[in-house]
């Protein structure tokens, strides 16, 4: 009998650094994608020309979305699931690709350390994904930054005259998480360095730019929704946008390179389009349009993830993203895990990871609503539980038994610890339920010419399951005068907690008999929506006690504490 223990499961960077990537170039042939045609950026990072866009093969293609239950705090594993599936269709001998948001340096040196997936199931080269990448989210905040800078030099010339607005409601962003930064004044110092002004920072994932960037069709498209942007009013309460400062041009020049799709791959050299990314608990929580729409050009099953929770990202996927562009998703995978099962059903987060049927079978209404409301909208459903060696078999074979119940299949996915051989048994039957049973036609959670306020209570009572709906002062005032400036059709985004279906972090599993509190409503004329704000919703992160920047480190030249 040997004595030696085995060997630690390696680290996430340990292997992606022990992957074989292929030179972009050949990925992108691969696709049928000119190498000559591709904008490198290295050897294996490259932006894809939005000419490779194929209408007539999307149509074709097989567009499958990923959500999840209602997450803890270390989240359920929807990335891993959804690289692991491109890998699993593509080990059956399917062409498949991931689509997948771009990560925020925020979060990374916050509490996450990283997005890119993870064990055998991540998008490479990881590191550079998780910090810089290609620039986008550079670009992004300096475009966001530019109008800010131009609206304030606007107030300066024209103080004292009429043409000064009443109220100016653009923020600056930056991609940190840094609360100082949430309420600030500018222009101290004197008449010579502007006008005091209260103003503020969110978070570069927040930014109205990050939103209609992710909704954009081409360039032209673009530019008409930046000029859309209301940046402040005038003392006659009219609104004044960026079409009104006159920089629309100016501002789409700095972002025509972040538009194109970045074409990178995964740890099995799987194509994989990273793209744009917006937070799902402030806004719509999707990679682009744009991204989606080459990798169904150039591959006949596509995968995509929404953030965190159905109730939040998928809700906001199919009402708005989908409704915005026509994509329709062929099938629904909602990923879960005992861990989080078990914390809605009553563990302490400490005791999660511990054998207990019983908690796991208390958690399971949240799994019930989530399923429930993906039926809701015409999907057919996948239930994808991400395998840990702290499952038992009695757990496992009871989840299967509750969703054979529920009318939805039941996978294993094993992709994190074995890559597309670990995710083959869920890849078979997400095909199948394409080929037989795929999704049927959308069923919207409201209509476009509902009032504002009939889609926010939709929202509210049919996904959330609240039993009432309150809005305070300000959000009553604007949802008049929203609708008196002509953005009654618009889609509406809830800004609301990840951990509850309710706006109260604290109500979980699946609580019922709760009040929704509006206390806002954000007008994004340029992304095409309107954000209503429930509860304490903050638009800048701030940092924990022991952020994860505490450990990121160079070590002999290679980086050290991304995960």
């Amino acid at each position: 009998m040997s004595n030696t223990t085995p060997s630690p499961f390696p680290s996430d960077i340990e292997i992606s650094r022990s992957a074989k990537l292929k030179p972009i170039a050949e990925i992108a042939k691969n696709l049928g994608i000119d190498p000559e045609d591709i904008i490198p950026y290295g050897k294996y990072k490259a932006k894809v020309p939005l000419t490779y866009l194929n209408e007539e093969k999307i149509k074709t293609s097989n567009l499958i979305l990923v959500t999840a239950i209602t997450p803890n705090k270390a989240g359920v594993g929807k990335t891993v699931t959804s690289v692991a599936l491109s890998l699993g269709l593509n080990y059956i001998g399917k062409k498949a690709a991931v689509a997948l948001r771009e990560p925020s340096l925020g979060p990374c040196f916050g509490m996450k350390g990283g997005a890119a997936g993870g064990g055998y199931s991540q998008v490479l080269p990881m590191e550079d994904i998780n910090l810089h990448f290609t620039g986008d989210f550079h670009a992004i905040t300096c475009a966001n930054n530019m109008i800010a800078a131009l609206l304030d030099n606007y107030q300066y010339q024209n103080r004292n005259t009429d043409l000064a607005l009443d109220r100016i409601v653009w923020r600056r962003v930056a991609d940190v998480n840094d609360r100082s930064l949430r309420n600030i004044v500018t222009g101290l110092g004197g008449n010579a360095n502007g006008i005091p002004t209260e103003a503020g920072f969110d978070i570069t994932p927040a930014s109205e730019i990050m939103a209609l960037f992710c909704l954009a069709t081409d360039l032209n498209d673009l530019q008409a929704r930046i000029e859309r942007i209301v940046l402040g009013f005038r003392k006659d309460k009219s609104t004044f946008t960026v079409k009104d400062l006159g920089i629309a041009e100016s501002i789409t020049v700095l972002l025509k390179d972040a538009l194109l799709p970045n074409l990178v791959q995964t740890t099995e050299q799987t194509t994989a389009f990273v793209h744009g990314g917006p937070f799902a608990n402030i806004a719509h929580g999707c990679n682009t349009v744009l991204a989606t729409k080459m990798a169904m050009s150039t591959n006949d099953y596509v995968v995509t993830e929404s953030g965190f929770g159905s109730d939040l990202g998928a809700e906001k996927f199919l009402d708005i993203k989908c409704r915005i562009s026509g994509l329709r998703p062929k099938a629904t995978i909602i990923v879960a895990t005992s861990a989080a099962l078990k914390l809605h059903g009553g563990v302490p987060a400490a005791e999660i990871s511990k054998p207990n049927l019983a908690a796991l079978i208390a958690g399971l209404p949240n799994l019930q609503r989530h399923i429930q409301n993906m039926k809701g909208f015409g999907q057919s459903v996948v239930v994808s539980f991400n395998k840990f060696k702290h499952d038992t078999d009695e757990e496992i074979n009871y989840l299967v038994d509750f969703c054979q119940k529920e009318g939805v299949v039941f996978a294993i996915n094993n992709g994190f610890a074995k890559g597309g051989e670990g995710a083959a048994d869920l890849a078979r039957k997400v095909v199948d339920m394409i080929e037989n049973n795929p999704s049927k036609d959308m069923i919207f959670t409201y209509e476009s010419d509902d009032k504002i306020r009939t889609k926010i209570e939709k929202i509210a009572t049919k996904i959330y399951r609240a039993a009432d709906v309150v809005f305070a002062g300000p959000a009553l005032t604007k949802l008049k005068s929203f609708e008196a400036n002509g953005w009654g059709n618009l889609p509406v985004c809830i800004a609301k907690t990840q951990y509850s279906f309710s706006d109260d972090e604290k109500k979980i599993c699946a609580p019922t008999g709760f009040t929704i509190n509006i206390r806002d409503l954000v007008i994004n004329a340029g992304a095409g929506f309107i954000v209503a704000v429930a509860g304490e919703i903050m638009r800048m992160p701030g940092l924990p006690k022991d952020p994860q920047a505490m450990h990121i480190k160079l070590v002999n030249g290679q980086i050290e504490g991304l995960s």
